[in-house]
């Protein structure tokens, strides 16, 4: 056993320029509906899926759109079921917000009104189901939205401050950006998080981060997480908040292929 292995993880962490790892990301699920029978219900199958396929998940339950808008700010949920006629926000409304913050979760419909399924597709759900729910059309519902959630590995990535080693989730990251040689993470709870100084390059300290396909370099001084992506211009990304990245001019037809490949991939996982 060597000296390392043997040393407490903390002091471990702290021996290495870096640390990055993979881990196992738990299922989490948000359901919202404003009746509180048919949110019992829902919750209710759901934890019998997840009983007969012997999964885990955290499951919240969410009885008014507004509730869930101001939860999806600082947390993120691998598959949502939504109602469409509530209070304030409708179902459709909330869809598209969610899609807007996370292109990659996975949104079922749940109700009553067929009538806005065309309508409904604007937040590219994976399903849409009519009330009373059909117990074995929402476990198939399930399994296909489950298989398509991004579980297997949720990457962490260390960061050295000023008085501490910082752990954070690569899903958090919104961008990175260089500045006095250090770097800044803006991260999705409007936290900013800030690097000691660094003596290398910030294309040789973020490269552990670029090797997430979700991670784009599209300037000198800025990564992006390409999740968070609002809105894509010759000169700059706009981000989820309203955060705007330049885009070096040089690199755009780069960076502008590379967009467009991830959005063609992503699109492609949700057929």
């Amino acid at each position: 056993m060597s000296v390392l292995s043997s040393l407490p993880l903390m002091q471990k962490s702290l021996l290495t320029t870096k640390y990055y790892k993979e881990v196992t990301s738990m299922l989490r699920i948000a359901i919202c509906d404003d009746h509180p029978e048919e949110l019992e219900v829902n919750s209710e199958y759901i934890r019998e899926y997840l009983d007969t396929h012997t999964l885990e998940a955290e499951i919240k339950e969410f009885s008014h759109p507004d509730k869930i808008l101001t939860t999806i700010e600082t947390e993120s949920f691998h598959l949502y079921i939504l109602d469409i006629v509530m209070p304030m926000v409708s179902g459709i409304e909330l869809g598209k917000e969610i899609r807007r913050i996370d292109r990659e979760a996975q949104i079922i419909y749940a109700t009553t009104e067929p009538q806005f399924a065309l309508q409904a597709y604007a937040a590219s759900p994976i399903n849409y189901l009519v009330k009373p729910i059909n117990k074995a059309q929402l476990f198939d519902t399930l399994t296909l939205a489950i298989s398509k959630a991004d579980l297997a590995e949720e990457q962490t990535y260390a960061v050295k401050t000023a008085d501490s080693l910082r752990v954070i989730k690569l899903s958090e990251i919104v961008c990175c950006e260089y500045r006095n040689h250090t770097v800044l993470f803006f991260l999705s709870n409007g936290e900013e998080v800030q690097s000691r100084t660094i003596r290398e390059s910030f294309a040789k300290y973020t490269s552990l981060i670029l090797k997430d396909r979700h991670f784009l370099q599209c300037h000198t001084a800025f990564v992006v997480n390409l999740r968070r992506v609002e809105r894509f211009a010759k000169d700059s990304f706009t981000l989820c908040g309203g955060k705007i990245i330049p885009i070096a001019v040089k690199q755009y037809a780069a960076v502008r292929d590379t967009y467009m490949d991830y959005l063609m991939a992503r699109g492609s996982s949700n057929d």
